[in-house]
């Protein structure tokens, strides 16, 4: 079965977020010309709204056909390898991204012709085909995966479209210093700490576009310039969720230990309440905090519940826990660890409601080789490290 007119018709909208024209000419004419069925598994698990679901090529090719040129999330790999896809459930580590958050990382990557670009994380290699394509003949684009079997066949996708990017595997987090200074560094994979080698492989003007995930509520696409200081500075442009670089993905042990004090008590602040706040909150008490947060849900012996964690990345002894009960008129707070997790997370939501409540459009970050600070408005309004 061939790519029909329509199904092409029906991707190329999906890149778009508004299907509204945003996207470039040039990110469209690419993916036209790079068909995301190379670089999609005869079996893969369709993830989107609902239950995840299997589509398999030999079983039923019209659900495969209709998936792969859809703007479907396609997860190729599940917990690195170790889980079959046919689990449906497990730890997503590897897919062929939404078109529309490629294509808008991509517009905000804004490549052009002869440019050098370093992509991190190949993945299924649909993004660096459409890099080369983008750069044409004259340009080069270099990728880096840290697994090695994804790698394997991302380079047997891209020898099916002619494609010759240059593939490499190891830790993108390092760069490639062999191939800089880059025009552009495209970045497909979480981003909490941004490494600096990343701006020092770039050059002066060159871009850097990344997922970023801070770490407390959702991801952000963030993008950076290069300036002559050795420093990267650049707003956030809008939501990019991608799963986590591997040496950055975090890990809180959520675990009392010996000797380490419980302590419990009482608040009237619903805590699902803060775990469903809009993106700028999101960004200011990830920049305030510097905590990790995540939700679970769930039914014991006392009924149902929801349970809102905050933790500290650099301190797995560090953390807090509220639960949520539909009869519950307040809400009971555990925190172990030095640090009063939950007290500082309440406090940096009323610092941003106190600073007008700002969108995330007024977000920024700048990066140097001291770590990065996330900034208000303009790079001078500091607010903290993230």
């Amino acid at each position: 079965m061939n790519v029909t007119p329509e199904r092409m018709d029906r991707l190329i909208a999906a890149c778009d977020p508004e299907e509204a024209g945003d996207i470039s000419d040039s990110i469209k004419e690419a993916v036209r010309n790079v068909p995301r069925h190379l670089f999609i598994p005869s079996v893969g698990l369709v993830v989107e709204e609902g239950e995840p679901y299997l589509i398999d090529q030999q079983a039923d090719p019209g659900a495969w056909w209709d998936a792969v040129y859809s703007r479907s999330i396609i997860v190729t790999q599940l917990d690195d390898g170790t889980t079959d896809l046919s689990a449906l459930r497990g730890d997503s580590t590897s897919s062929a991204s939404a078109p529309s958050t490629v294509a808008d990382l991509l517009n905000h990557l804004r490549v052009e012709p002869g440019h050098r670009v370093l992509e991190v994380g190949t993945g299924t290699g649909w993004t660096a085909a459409l890099l080369s394509h983008l750069v044409g003949g004259q340009g080069e684009v270099t990728s880096i995966e840290v697994d090695p079997q994804v790698a394997e066949q991302a380079a047997k996708n891209l020898n099916e479209t002619g494609f010759r990017p240059r593939l490499l595997v190891g830790d993108g987090a390092l760069g490639c210093t062999d191939g800089e200074p880059y025009d552009r560094v495209h970045v497909t994979c979480g981003i909490r700490t941004i490494p600096y080698p990343w701006v020092e492989q770039t050059r002066p003007g060159g871009v850097i576009v990344l997922p970023w995930h801070p770490g407390y509520g959702t991801s952000h696409a963030l993008r950076l310039e290069v300036r002559e200081d050795g420093t990267a500075v650049g707003r956030v442009v809008g939501y990019a969720g991608y799963m986590m670089l591997r040496s950055q993905r975090p890990r809180p042990s959520l675990n009392q230990l010996p000797g380490q004090e419980r302590r419990h008590y009482r608040v009237a602040l619903d805590p699902r309440a803060l775990g469903q706040l809009c993106a700028g909150a999101d960004l200011a008490i990830a920049a305030l905090t510097g905590c990790l947060s995540h939700t679970t849900t769930g039914a014991d012996d006392r009924g149902e519940y929801a349970r809102m964690w905050v933790s500290d990345p650099d301190d797995p002894r560090s953390w807090a826990a509220a639960t949520w009960r539909p009869d519950d008129l307040d809400y009971g707070v555990q925190q172990v660890g030095d640090r009063p997790l939950w007290d500082e997370v309440v406090q940096a939501y009323a610092q941003w409601v106190a600073l007008g409540e700002p969108h995330w459009e007024r977000f920024g970050v700048t990066v140097t080789p001291e770590g990065q600070r996330v900034w208000l408005d303009t790079p001078e309004v500091m607010l903290s490290s993230a």
